[in-house]
């Protein structure tokens, strides 16, 4: 069987039995898995006991054109044309650029590299002074692409200036030689509403200019979900999410998140929407209207499971905190950290999505019924949990939490690594880990021998130093394994910008950074 088939193989196996997809060494979208619990369940090679600074540390970089925002994904014995077989890391930059690198440094060349600009004839990435927004100093690819094995497709969405207009495309690639395979598509779409930028007819149209496509990308049941925030709450934007065939690239279904309202963006910290085992899709806005509880459809700062794309990206249940109003007056954002699925629970509520925002409050709710709105407290959902994300003072969460071993991983702004075990359904008494971390907090990986070896892995940003890789005992983070500054400029890589995620496999940590991808490993 081709390596591409038996992960195919696996992932359905993954959703028949309803545990975590994607646990093997392929990482093929963002947090290894479609229900975004960021655990590499057949990481063999690294350990808690080979991973310290004597035996661990940086082995190689590649120089890109361009910032990484998102994640690296990662595929085994892919074979390149004239190239022969290759274990290959992908990489795609603000640079509007995408690479394909040999993942264990056996050349430093990019097996294939594609760039979607042509300054000859005017089209380049955006400018940051065109649009605003919080990245620097250009946009090109933000959200992370993804891949389906089974075609040997990477989708991914590039946003360029072309002649004074703006547009974003969805691009599906081969993995193998970087080329378009089914031509590429120009994003637009319209939706019935009368909220900010209707037309003064009841239709309010897709703005490329002022929608930032910041969400990872989710690839589920032969179709390519894409979702989209705002440059800084710049115009009159909206949430939106798009799916599409992923054989066509036919436009299949549109849902805006405050139709007759406006905000409601969908960034999630760069996490992407994540799927259940039924096949509905779950994901977390930002402050915007909501009206959800009295009959409308606007749904600001609120955790949301929307039908699949077959059935018309339809609102079939949601969750919104007590406090929306509050929250959305003052900005705190429900929908800046990423929404996760637990694996099935031996509970009594046995089916769990889990996520927390700006407030800093964890929220852990029913996916069979996740509560919806209720007057003056949160007390009809499973649990909640102030400031579990993010300490008093802080009070911020930007990051998608983890999953290993019946524990749940977060690390908010200005806050400890935290590690909730999970009993009977619910999140126990944190142990945490002794470091603080500044803006914006991290969203952890894992990586592991199924239930054996657990490391958690945690990137920390330092506004004006070298960004620091940290690796913690998944069993107990208050033990910390290794940190890249232990071992003096050795390890040391530079820069990162916010929000970057590590990917784990086969042996090799991959760290998007500003202008290169650093990759660690077992040192010789």
């Amino acid at each position: 069987m081709t390596t591409t088939k038996a992960v195919a193989v696996v992932v359905a196996l993954a959703f028949a039995f309803d545990i975590v997809a994607w646990s093997q060494a392929a990482v093929l979208t963002y947090h290894n898995d479609v229900q975004r619990t960021g655990q590499n369940l057949a990481e063999t090679l690294l350990t808690p006991k080979n991973v310290t600074a004597a035996t661990f540390g940086k082995v190689f970089s590649f120089a890109t054109a361009g910032n990484i925002y998102a994640q690296p994904l990662y595929m085994p014995g892919l074979t390149i044309p004239g190239q022969g077989t290759h274990n290959v890391v992908f990489v795609a930059t603000e640079h509007d650029s995408v690479y394909a690198f040999d993942a264990d440094g056996k050349t430093f060349s990019p097996l294939w590299f594609r760039s979607f600009l042509d300054p000859t004839h005017g089209i380049t990435s955006v400018p940051q002074a065109d649009v605003g927004g919080p990245i620097t100093p250009e946009y090109g690819i933000t959200g992370t692409p993804v891949i389906d094995p089974s075609t040997q497709t990477m989708y991914l969405v590039t946003f360029t200036k072309e002649n004074g207009s703006y547009v974003q495309r969805l691009h599906a690639l081969d993995v193998t030689t970087g080329n378009d395979k089914l031509g590429a598509v120009v994003i637009a779409a319209s939706v019935r509403g009368t909220g900010v930028g209707n037309d003064g007819n009841g239709n309010i149209a897709f703005q490329p200019r002022i929608q930032l496509q910041r969400p990872a990308l989710l690839f589920a049941g032969g179709v390519v979900y894409i979702a989209w925030g705002s440059f800084n709450d710049i115009g009159p934007y909206h949430g939106w999410v798009m799916a599409y065939s992923a054989t066509s690239l036919q436009q299949l279904a549109v849902w805006n998140s405050t139709p007759d309202g406006a905000a409601g963006s969908i960034w999630q910290g760069g996490s992407g929407l994540a799927q259940d085992p039924a096949g509905n899709l779950w994901v977390m806005t930002a402050n915007g209207t909501f009206d959800g509880n009295t009959g409308g459809h606007d749904f600001g700062d609120s955790m949301v499971k929307l039908s699949s794309a077959q059935a018309g990206l339809q609102v079939i249940n949601y969750f919104t905190p007590f406090n929306e109003q509050k929250l959305n007056d003052s900005d705190q954002d429900l929908g800046s950290g990423g929404i996760m699925l637990l694996p099935l629970q031996n509970a009594p509520v046995p089916r769990l999505a889990v996520g927390a925002g700006k407030g800093g409050t964890i929220y852990l709710v029913n996916r069979s019924n996740p509560g919806q709105f209720h007057v003056g407290d949160d007390s009809q959902i499973v649990q909640a949990i102030p400031h579990g994300a993010g300490t008093a003072s802080s009070n911020n969460n930007f990051s998608t939490p983890a999953y290993w071993n019946e524990n749940v991983y977060f690390l908010g702004n200005g806050d400890f690594l935290r590690q909730y075990p999970v009993q009977s359904g619910l999140l126990q008494t944190a142990i945490t880990g002794t470091h603080v971390y500044g803006f914006p907090g991290a969203t952890p990986d894992v990586s592991a021998n199924g239930t054996s070896n657990g490391i958690v892995w945690v990137l920390e940003r330092i506004p004006l130093g070298n960004a620091v890789l940290h690796a913690y005992d998944a069993s107990n983070v208050a033990n910390e394994l290794y940190n890249s500054n232990q071992s003096g400029a050795r390890d040391q890589f530079g820069a990162i910008v916010k929000f970057v995620v590590p990917t784990v496999a086969n042996g090799r940590v991959y760290v998007g950074a500003k202008g290169h991808l650093v990759v660690f490993g077992l040192l010789q």
